[in-house]
């Protein structure tokens, strides 16, 4: 007897819930389409393939309850499917803030916030696992997979838009601990350069800054703090450490705009400097130093602000005490 066919992908249909509304296109699906490569979803958004009521929609809408969303017929590799079936395993992550409406957690650095893109699971998988009472666990925000640091995750659907609302209106602060290559120069204190999105031949995902005249550019607006230098020594260049805030929250916007600026985060294996990073690397610096050292925000259940802080991690601490 011939093995069981399987059937062939069809086109599918999602009504969005309540406890979605609000949220962004591609978080939706990402978290629906389990095992599909968040490439692939970018993919079948821009070609118009997802409809929403019947019409186009773009990675950054705002899903509302009732939307139904057309779903093109997927086809999952086998690997695919089978890391799909397998569940994240329970993992808490260290707690800097929580109360009933929102976590803050420290995210080590090599640990994705969501699964996709050939990784199966993040940091908001293993969390659902390790409370599997909990109600709602929603990523509020991203951090890039190497970077370390604050993560908000909501644990109520109000408060994860209420907060997602002070990010869209730059109502919070949120600042970044970066070591750069290089002499800093004091006067450099704003970038204001709108930066484009695009994908290399493989699939991945990269940045660059562009024109402002350019229609698919995002305006993005980095503020630069110097908090120390180290000068160059011993056959390396010199160092600076910024404090890096950010007004907007574009993907990968601190990465370019210091890369852009003549002076690449140390360790970064996208936009750094290549033969610098192996240098370093020997020297004990293994990841990318970007940390996600402060946020401030106003805590929608009690209308107070919020001032959350974690320090460097002890890798990244050892590296510039040793320089």
């Amino acid at each position: 007897m011939s093995p069981p066919v399987a059937p062939a992908p069809s086109v599918r249909h999602l009504t969005v819930d309540e406890e979605s509304d609000g949220q962004r296109l591609d978080n939706y699906l990402m978290r629906e389409l389990k095992g599909v490569p968040k490439t692939h979803v970018y993919r079948i958004i821009r070609s118009g393939e997802v409809r929403r009521n019947k019409g186009r929609a773009s990675a950054d809408d705002r899903v509302q309850s009732g939307d139904v969303l057309r779903i093109p017929p997927i086809r999952l590799s086998a690997q695919i499917e089978a890391k799909a079936e397998k569940p994240a395993p329970a993992r808490e992550f260290p707690v800097v803030f929580e109360d009933d409406g929102l976590l803050a957690i420290d995210k080590p650095a090599g640990v994705a916030v969501h699964g996709g893109s050939g990784v199966s699971f993040g940091v908001i998988e293993q969390l659902r696992r390790a409370r599997p009472t909990a109600r709602l666990l929603e990523l509020v925000h991203r951090l890039d997979r190497e970077t370390s640091g604050l993560l908000l995750v909501a644990k109520k659907k109000s408060v994860l838009k209420a907060v997602q609302d002070q990010f869209r209106e730059r109502e919070t602060g949120k600042t970044y601990l970066a070591l750069v290559v290089g002499d800093w120069p004091a006067r450099q204190k704003v970038i204001d350069q709108p930066l484009h999105k695009f994908l290399l031949a493989d699939g991945e995902r990269r940045v660059r800054v562009t024109s402002a005249d350019d229609p698919d550019g995002m305006r993005a607006i980095t503020l630069v703090k110097i908090a120390q230098r180290w000068p160059a020594a011993e056959g390396r260049p010199g160092f600076s450490l910024l404090e890096v805030t950010i007004k907007t929250g574009r993907t990968h916007q601190i990465r370019v705009h210091l890369a852009s600026a003549g002076h690449p985060i140390a360790g970064d294996d996208k936009y750094g400097d290549f033969d610098l990073n192996r240098q370093m690397m020997r020297g004990g610096l293994k990841r990318m130093f970007l940390h996600a050292w402060r946020l401030r925000l106003t805590n929608p259940l009690t209308q107070q602000p919020l001032a959350l802080q974690t320090e460097l991690p002890p890798e990244l601490k050892s590296y510039i005490d040793g320089l």
